[in-house]
């Protein structure tokens, strides 16, 4: 009997979950499909075009919001069975609050670590794929920044002229080893710059040892500097910035991949933000479930359903800002940013071990 009964709450729970993931990725698609329109007016594209991009887009939003799609489903899974008198009979069958509690709380949790060792590398190769599709489309395709074996490679369609720079390896605000090639409107070559380093902090590049080949009647004349200035459409922050998308980097990919990352130019604080991101997932899911939890078991009133429900939206939005304000005392170094990305959860877990006593006593 008691089997049956943890496979009705392990079912009936998960039902709920999936249903919530499934209206969220509905109204995701609704609305995410008429940004893609949007974006693809002015392209000769069939409507499968934006639709399919949306379809693969809209699971790493959905990922996004997993916390709160497990915080709204496990109410609505206890409103539910406190409603249809099914918890009452739970405890008739030795189920009491704090039984059912870790049910839920364990199986989010599992639920968790599952998304990301399983859905999490799918949905990051499909924003991959969503990225460098939509960039085919994208009106300013002739600028470029890219990374692989060979360094930093980068292409700037200016004014009359196309610029590409080439860099062995990025350090902090500097390019290492720098080569420019400049090229005429007819994509000739006219100049050609190398230089040791270059400080890239600002949109006004300062090249330093800086050695300079320029045509002059057919000829290549060299001309040696010591400081040397370009003005660039690019700087540090917003190469990094280009980069700094955590939704095409898989849990699997950060932990196995980590020092190749890092090689390729990526920032370190934002590899780290994002793997303790992804690593708080699981306990972020096993708190939101069990506040649903906490919150719905103190009482077995139909009247309190709409109170509830009122109280998890609040508790929603203030969960998302109080997360989104401790990160952004994390980027701006009033708090160390991993602290910045655990505090939720250790506030959360306070919260939680109060309540837990609170419902074992009822």
């Amino acid at each position: 009997m008691k089997n049956l009964l943890f496979n009705y709450i392990l079912k009936n729970f998960l039902k709920t979950f999936f249903l919530c993931v499934l209206i969220t990725y509905s109204f995701g698609m609704i609305l995410n499909l008429f940004e893609e329109i949007e974006f693809f007016k002015n392209n000769n594209v069939s409507f499968l075009t934006p639709l399919m991009l949306t379809s693969i887009f809209v699971p790493s939003m959905v990922l996004k919001l997993l916390p709160f799609i497990v915080f709204i489903s496990s109410m609505w899974f206890m409103i539910k069975i406190r409603n249809n008198k099914d918890l009452l009979t739970l405890k008739v069958y030795g189920y009491s609050n704090i039984k059912i509690f870790f049910i839920l709380a364990f199986t989010s949790f599992i639920l968790g670590w599952f998304i990301l060792i399983v859905a999490n590398p799918i949905t990051s190769s499909m924003v991959k794929y969503y990225e460098k599709t939509k960039s085919q489309y994208a009106r300013d395709i002739d600028h470029l920044v890219t990374f692989n074996n060979n360094g930093l490679w980068i292409k700037e369609n200016l004014t009359k002229i196309d610029r590409v720079i080439t860099a062995r390896k990025t350090e902090g605000f500097k390019l290492v080893d720098v080569t420019i090639f400049h090229f005429d409107d007819k994509y000739n070559l006219y100049e050609k710059i190398f230089a040791k380093d270059v400080d890239i902090s600002t949109n006004n590049w300062e090249l330093k040892n800086v050695i300079i080949f320029k045509l002059v009647n057919g000829v290549f004349e060299k001309t040696k500097t010591n400081t040397y200035n370009i003005e660039s459409i690019y700087n540090y922050d917003k190469i990094t910035s280009l980069f700094n998308n955590s939704d095409t980097m898989s849990f699997l990919e950060l932990i196995i991949d980590y020092n190749k990352l890092l090689n390729n130019g990526y920032n370190e604080r934002f590899l780290n933000q994002s793997l303790h991101t992804m690593l708080a997932l699981p306990f972020f899911l096993f708190l939101m479930t069990a506040i649903a939890s906490i919150l719905t078991m103190n009482t077995l009133k139909k009247s309190d359903n709409l109170k509830f429900i009122i109280l998890g939206l609040v508790i929603s939005v203030l969960v998302y800002y109080f997360k989104d304000l401790s990160i952004a005392l994390g980027q701006t170094d009033r708090i160390p940013l991993t602290l910045s990305i655990w505090a939720p959860i250790i506030a959360l877990s306070l919260f939680t071990f109060v309540g837990v006593l609170q419902i074992n006593e009822k």
